[in-house]
């Protein structure tokens, strides 16, 4: 089987403040992001999006719907979906992190707490299994409801299918569940994060 990859994007490093901006516009509404970036201004969001995108640039994939980037996916292999501080200083986004400022670092010292639930659940799900992690997918407010983001996660789809490997998520809202349904994932379990106090849903999709 071959991927259809070629009807995609692959942004390069160069790519990475444009794919920043369009992840910032496409999670401003989302109740996790609004909770943990509350007291960022667009530019200190668009910063933190670059650092998620650098990771996988490093470690695993990202892909945009086209050249135009209307939406942006990035996807990595399970047992690197921990962002560790190594890992993040070598892949260079734990620079996009220090760029924020003092205010934002208050913050992002208790990212580590706000996630330990999400990333202790992962590992309870997955168990010692192999799986591709989708790490973040988003498409701007500009470019929603056009299809931008089915075409990205249809080419992820065929790459699972291809592997033999699940696909595993997290999502915090209950459109994009009954969205990701039609694709085949099912839900695994609630997970609720302290200090924003707010829900996010681990799912996974089968290889069929």
């Amino acid at each position: 089987m071959t991927l259809h990859t070629e009807n995609l994007y692959k942004l390069q490093k160069k790519d990475i403040p444009k794919a920043g901006s369009v992840l910032a516009d496409a999670f401003q509404y989302d109740p996790v992001w609004e909770k943990v970036l509350k007291h960022a201004n667009f530019n200190q969001k668009c910063m933190f999006f670059q650092s998620a995108v650098r990771y996988c640039l490093q470690y695993g994939e990202v892909y945009a719907s086209s050249e135009l980037m209307e939406g942006v996916a990035s996807w990595i292999s399970g047992h690197l979906a921990d962002m560790t501080i190594w890992r993040s200083i070598r892949s260079g986004s734990f620079f996009y992190l220090l760029k924020m400022g003092m205010k934002m670092n208050g913050m992002m010292m208790k990212m580590k707490t706000i996630f330990e639930p999400l990333e202790k659940a992962r590992k309870l799900n997955m168990k010692d299994r192999n799986y591709i992690y989708l790490l973040i997918i988003g498409v701007s407010s500009e470019y929603q409801g056009q299809g931008h983001g089915s075409k990205i996660l249809c080419t992820l789809i065929e790459q699972s299918e291809k592997a033999g490997l699940p696909i595993y998520l997290e999502t915090a809202t209950s459109k994009n569940i009954k969205m990701y349904e039609k694709f085949n994932f099912r839900t695994l379990n609630r997970i609720d994060h302290p200090i924003i106090n707010v829900p996010q849903w681990a799912m996974i999709r089968e290889p069929i």
